[in-house]
């Protein structure tokens, strides 16, 4: 099974689980058509520092210092799909990368809420969206979103200190901080395949 085929299935559980209504309105968002022009590869990314889920600060510059690096933007650990992608790297991405002497990092607009006990490599908050912004993937919920999440007890002021979310995206950065691999996706039930990102590099 492919992290897709996966990401369906947790989707088609999602709409046997939640009220229809709410269901929908998070289907409609999956399809809306964003308009916004996200960095390709060949541009720059500048350089950042972002707190790690247990406050420590990590850099770009650090984490390209031995090579490239993979840097996974992600909605929150509140995302079942984020958390499924995330594991499924860790699993089938991770020691690939390690043997290309590849690093890995995942980033979302949440602010540092303690590490994920079953991951192996950094997780950045990007409270704000800074970095995120600077590549085109920060975007402001709509209201009918942002009124089913909070019927779902999702309040993203309280997790991201703003109702801003980012499409879920893969990137390949070399040492230059030149972006080698984008891949940004709207619909956040999809997601970047692990031998594509192998595939980039």
């Amino acid at each position: 099974m492919t992290l897709n085929d996966a990401l369906t299935d947790v989707n088609a559980k999602a709409r046997g689980a939640l009220p229809p209504e709410i269901f929908e309105v998070l289907e409609a968002d999956r399809r809306r058509a964003t308009g916004t022009k996200f960095a390709e590869a060949g541009d720059k990314i500048e350089d950042f520092t972002l707190p790690g889920a247990d406050g420590t600060l990590v850099s770009l510059s650090h984490l390209v210092a031995d090579g490239p690096a993979v840097l996974v933007f992600y909605r929150g650990q509140w995302c079942p799909y984020c958390n499924l992608t995330l594991r499924t790297y860790q699993q089938e991405l991770l020691p690939e990368l390690t043997a290309r002497n590849v690093t890995l990092a995942a980033i979302s607009p949440q602010k540092p809420d303690g590490p994920f006990a079953d991951l192996e490599f950094p997780v950045l908050s990007d409270v704000g969206s800074t970095v995120a912004r600077g590549l085109g993937l920060s975007y402001p919920v709509s209201a009918p979103v942002r009124e089913a999440m909070q019927t779902l007890g999702t309040d993203l002021e309280q997790f991201n200190g703003t109702w801003e979310l980012v499409h879920p995206a893969v990137v390949v950065v070399d040492q230059d901080r030149a972006l080698r691999f984008v891949d940004v996706h709207p619909d956040f039930v999809t997601r970047t395949e692990p031998a594509e990102i192998l595939k980039s590099l």
